[in-house]
């Protein structure tokens, strides 16, 4: 019930701004009869009504047109004020309410402005009735107070309704920003999962595609080599699957997060890499300059996965046997080459596939590094990275 009248004068405000009209209009009677000289004011209550029905009649637009209805109240408060009437809060409550409703919706300027002008009109046109001064207190102290108190709490509440309306804005942005920072998040998981199934798939069906060829190659000439190979390639599939499970694994938790790629392989891996290659017949060296230092979990992953697919695609375009990794540990970075001197047509991926090549440098660039590729000088495909040794923090201010 109580909210139901609080929402009323919102949702009728035509109806309200004429109860107020109708109710002002009523004091207006018992306000004409009050007037400088006690003999002549029960023959001159007509006027003071007349003007304040004008008056109450305008109030009608103080929403919508404050300023024009405070432009038609005010001559009518200064013609009842030059007639004689005391200017009681009865007969200035029509301006005192349009100054109010014109406080509260126009600015501070032209509100006060409004204000200062009723002071004067209105308590000018007061003394000059009484020119004998016997109401001083009545014609000018009184009408200063009533009128200037109206333009102060229209004020107040235009300051409140302003300073609720920012909060508001406030909180509508904060909603926004969450709701473009979570959708944000959710594409850096999706894209981060990507990037892992596109790895371990790419690498493992690679190295598979290339033992179960060799294989078949070689079951009728070297009935041996081909059992090796055939076992070989199951320990590929299997480790596929293994990696494969656990990725798919974190799609189904809440609460993934960038720890739950800690246990992921790193560079102390490399030998077991090389060994999968190997074992598909392509022959890896692996060197390592300066003095190993450990990296962060995402460096070290980001490492790792990097010379995974950078082998993965000499197996796959380069048409050669061999293949050189190289590892330089600077004092800050990590410098990373994948040589080979593969001259097939097919050294480029081809079109359409080139995802591999875009997932290496998001991979270098997500943790502060940098990769480029492309045809060496001498012949083949190189790859080469640079990985911070220390964990990268992206810049916020820097950030898009």
């Amino acid at each position: 019930m109580i909210t139901t009248w609080q929402r009323y004068p919102h949702s009728h405000p035509r109806t309200v701004d004429s109860a107020v009209a109708l109710l002002l209009f009523v004091l207006a009677f018992p306000g004409s009869q009050y007037s400088v000289s006690d003999v002549a004011a029960p023959a001159r209550w007509w006027p003071g009504v007349l003007l304040a029905g004008i008056s109450c009649a305008a109030l009608l637009w103080r929403r919508t047109r404050p300023g024009l209805a405070t432009a038609v109240v005010l001559p009518c408060a200064t013609g009842m004020a030059l007639t004689g009437y005391v200017m009681t809060v009865l007969l200035l409550a029509p301006l005192m309410v349009a100054l109010y409703s014109l406080a509260a919706r126009t600015e501070r300027t032209t509100a006060w402005n409004f204000t200062l002008a009723a002071v004067i009109l209105v308590v000018g046109a007061a003394l000059i009735a009484d020119s004998a001064g016997d109401s001083v207190a009545l014609n000018v102290i009184g009408p200063i107070a009533w009128l200037l108190l109206p333009a102060a709490l229209g004020s107040t509440a235009r300051f409140r309704r302003a300073y609720l309306d920012s909060v508001q804005a406030r909180a509508e942005y904060a909603e926004r920003t969450r709701d473009e920072e979570a959708r944000h998040r959710v594409a850096e998981e999706r894209m981060r999962f990507a990037r892992e199934l596109h790895d371990v798939a790419a690498h493992h069906l690679a190295l598979a595609n290339a033992q179960a060829t060799t294989a078949a190659l070689l079951i009728r000439s070297h009935p041996a080599q081909a059992e090796k190979m055939v076992n070989a390639l199951g320990d590929a599939t299997a480790a596929a699957l293994r990696e494969m499970k656990a990725t798919v694994g974190l799609l189904r938790r809440s609460d993934a997060t960038e720890d739950s790629l800690q246990p992921a392989p790193g560079l102390a891996r490399l030998p077991e890499l090389v060994a999968a290659h190997t074992s598909a017949g392509l022959t890896v060296t692996l060197t390592t300059h300066g003095q190993p230092r450990p990296l962060s979990p995402g460096a070290d992953l980001t490492a790792y996965r990097i010379v995974q697919e950078a082998l993965t695609n000499v197996t796959k375009h380069a048409h050669t046997s061999a293949a050189k990794v190289d590892l330089t540990y600077h004092h800050d970075r990590l410098a990373i080459s994948v040589t080979d001197h593969g001259t097939g047509p097919s050294a480029n991926p081809t079109p359409g596939s080139g995802y591999g090549l875009v997932g290496m440098r998001e991979r270098a660039l997500s943790i502060g590094g940098q990769l480029r590729a492309g045809h060496r000088p001498t012949g083949g495909f190189e790859v080469n990275t640079e990985l911070p040794l220390r964990p990268y923090t992206p810049d916020k201010d820097s950030a898009p």
